[in-house]
């Protein structure tokens, strides 16, 4: 599967914003995705998972209540939906896919896009 992230930008802190993950090849429903970020000097971290039917998620709680992860398997892409944008939010996402049930961790996923910078100004 390929995975294409776009959507990426500029925010002002208390902002919202919504990246998408485009998945072509295999059906975006035959994996589970996930959304990792990577600020500068940082290593890759968890965001959000979601399961292949969209019916569980998972959250890192530093952005629990503020983020919110979805996916529409017909137009296999995947959503992440960012509101209440702190500036330690800035970092490149990447969204990612494996095979079988969402795991956190990076070296966990088989497949990745290439990222959308989100920075968020104080």
């Amino acid at each position: 599967v390929q995975l294409q992230a776009s959507g990426g930008g500029l925010v002002q802190a208390g902002g919202s914003l919504r990246v998408s993950c485009a998945a072509s090849g295999r059906p975006s429903g035959s994996y589970a995705m996930a959304w990792f970020r990577q600020a500068p000097g940082k290593e890759r971290e968890f965001v959000a998972a979601v399961s292949r039917s969209g019916g569980i998620t998972d959250y890192a709680d530093s952005v629990k209540g503020r983020f919110t992860i979805s996916r529409d398997n017909v137009k296999n892409t995947v959503y992440l939906e960012m509101n209440s944008l702190k500036p330690e939010d800035t970092a490149v996402y990447y969204c990612a896919a494996r095979n079988g049930m969402i795991l956190t961790h990076f070296n966990q996923y088989d497949y990745w896009g290439q990222g959308t910078q989100v920075t968020v100004s104080s």
